[in-house]
């Protein structure tokens, strides 16, 4: 399992503050969201409007919204037990980005 960290690095062109990458898929937020419940977008390889979006819960799991990115279902599951895993530091990262010091959740 290969997680690389980014030190939230915002690509200027799109505005999505990257956050890590798992075996090759970008997990990113996108920069005009902070009203949403908090959740993340997945793609593989570079971050496209056309990701898959996952809504953090409060249980500190994750639950589908979309897999536009058409990840496969054995992937997509992998990929949502590490995000799960790693909810806390998605919780910071998206307080400091979004400048709020509460959390939505979608459930």
């Amino acid at each position: 399992m290969l997680i690389y960290f980014s030190s939230m690095q915002l690509m200027e062109e799109s505005r999505l503050p990257s956050l890590f990458k798992i075996h090759g898929y970008a997990v990113f937020f996108w920069s005009n969201e902070n009203d949403e419940p908090i959740h993340v977008h997945v793609a593989k390889g570079t971050p496209t409007p056309n990701s898959t979006k996952l809504w953090l819960t409060k249980d500190g799991g994750c639950i589908i919204a979309n897999n536009n990115s058409n990840i496969p279902t054995h992937v997509l599951n992998e990929l949502m037990q590490i995000i799960g895993t790693q909810s806390f530091i998605i919780i910071e990262k998206w307080m400091s980005f979004f400048k709020t010091k509460s959390i939505k959740f979608y459930c």
